[in-house]
């Protein structure tokens, strides 16, 4: 990007849904809060272990409760675990990674105040919103097609 951006500090929540695991017979079944917990889990751990190229995850927020919400068309409990990551990125298109996901709440731009972009750094950027969007359809494809 342009020598004017030096470093982007952001705040991003995601909200890691869990679902109610029927068990087998009598045993063995878990809440949604549970599920939504351990997938919470999960993803933290890779975010603190596996790098992300032009990302510095400053710190992870698993402070907030876990919530739950009716879906009223599959007639089930959705419970949601909510995570804040602070991050450092070196370019803009380094946080679309976050955004595009499922799980992807909300993003606070923290640093700069201002961001200029020139042509280039535009067209770039917007080739990479789109390439992003692309990989995670066909991620999503090939996750539910294999169902």
């Amino acid at each position: 990007m342009s020598s004017l951006i030096s470093k982007i500090r952001a705040k991003i929540r995601l909200d890691f849904k869990g679902v109610e695991k029927p068990g087998r017979l009598l045993f063995g079944g878990q809440s949604a809060e549970k599920t939504a917990e351990e997938l919470r889990e999960k993803q933290v751990a890779i975010f603190r272990n596996v790098p992300i190229q032009g990302i510095t995850i400053e710190d992870i927020d698993m402070s907030m409760e876990i919530y739950t919400v009716y879906d009223d068309i599959d007639n089930i409990e959705l419970a949601f675990a909510p995570v804040i990551l602070s991050v450092t990125a070196t370019a803009p298109e380094d946080l679309i990674g976050f955004i595009v996901r499922d799980d992807f709440r909300k993003i606070e731009i923290l640093e700069p105040d201002n961001l200029q972009f020139t042509k280039n750094e535009m067209e770039r950027f917007l080739f990479k919103v789109s390439e992003e969007i692309r990989l995670n359809r066909e991620q999503l494809r090939r996750k539910y097609s294999h169902r």
